[in-house]
């Protein structure tokens, strides 16, 4: 099962723009990060969640989506994240900002929100000097990543890497592609310590 939780967790960038995600839902998500390993068992992360139509227009502006995607900017308005959750670091909880515990969450959130049949997408190119305006974050807080959820609308499926090119794709259909390395190519050959 975790398995094909792990197949689906995919970055998602476009969405159906009508379906609204319960607060309860995103608070349940937010609750799987909080159970997650910290590192340190420092727990420095906090939460914000966005969830209306106004402030999540505004939260958008915010973000930039899909580096290789040169001629995207983005998703149109009808098939925008209806959600998103703002990840921060409280900076008198930590001496600096714990990757390990960002991730950990992130990964707990969107397994979280596939068993929902959502999707979402991890951003870390934000504007983060206006989102903090945008949600009000006071100084001792750092805005770490923004994770957009929603109901996928697009097919996005795993490839074998070719030549080396880790970028990612649509074809013209508008299906995703990821490439992804052989289990053969990231695996060492076991040592057996005797």
């Amino acid at each position: 099962m975790i398995k094909d939780l792990v197949l689906k967790n995919r970055s998602y960038r476009r969405f159906y723009g009508d379906y609204k995600i319960e607060l309860q839902v995103l608070e349940d998500l937010i609750e799987l990060a909080r159970l997650s390993p910290s590192g340190r068992n420092l727990q420095p992360l906090k939460y914000v969640i966005v969830n209306d139509e106004d402030t999540n227009a505004k939260v958008f502006s915010t973000l930039a989506w899909a580096g290789y995607l040169k001629d995207w900017d983005g998703p149109e308005l009808s098939e925008r994240p209806t959600a998103y959750i703002v990840m921060m670091v409280d900076k008198n909880l930590t001496a600096g900002t714990p990757a390990i515990d960002e991730g950990i969450a992130c990964q707990s959130i969107l397994l979280g929100a596939v068993e929902n049949g959502l999707g979402g997408c991890i951003i870390q190119s934000v504007k983060r000097v206006e989102l903090a305006g945008i949600i009000k974050l006071p100084e001792s807080f750092e805005i770490a990543l923004v994770i957009a959820l929603g109901k996928p609308k697009e097919d996005v499926r795993i490839i074998e890497i070719q030549e080396d090119d880790v970028k990612y794709y649509r074809d013209e259909n508008g299906v995703h592609y990821v490439p992804k390395r052989s289990i053969d190519e990231i695996m060492f050959e076991n040592v057996n310590i005797k």
